[in-house]
């Protein structure tokens, strides 16, 4: 399922409010994803600054806009960094889970603001960010569990 339009507003429109409501959401995104994939801080042991966190947050959301937009790039950087992760240590699995808690992490920093059809419009983006991981991993060999 493409996204529509309106879909993509909601989606542009809710990361512009996270950085008006929480400027860098580096922290807090990365918070979450230890929380839930607590072998993945030690990674990050020499990232002492957070800039690497923040640059693959940007790279996470150039991605996504990417895909709200002409889709020029999206499904070859998901390519290249999956070979790049996996060369890290970091299983296809972990890496396909970034997007969705980016989504968390934004829901969470908008509070009231998150509405169903934002969540819906999420939901979708979601889906085709996970058939796009799927099928980069297939292609080169990897399994995504």
């Amino acid at each position: 399922m493409n996204l529509n339009d309106k879909e993509k507003q909601l989606i542009e429109h809710s990361i512009e409010r996270v950085a008006e409501v929480a400027g860098d959401p580096s922290g807090h995104v990365y918070a979450r994803l230890f929380a839930q994939a607590p072998e993945m801080e030690e990674m990050f042991v020499l990232d002492t600054d957070g800039n690497a966190r923040g640059h693959m947050l940007s790279e996470a959301l150039d991605c996504i806009f990417d895909f709200l937009g002409p889709r020029a790039y999206a499904p070859v950087l998901i390519q290249s960094e999956l070979t790049n992760h996996q060369g890290f240590g970091v299983p296809p699995r972990v890496f396909a889970t970034f997007f969705n808690v980016t989504m968390e992490t934004f829901r969470e920093l908008l509070g009231a603001e998150w509405t169903a059809e934002t969540d819906a419009a999420w939901a979708t983006l979601l889906g085709e960010l996970d058939a796009v991981v799927a099928e980069q991993a297939r292609k080169y060999g990897m399994e995504v569990v």
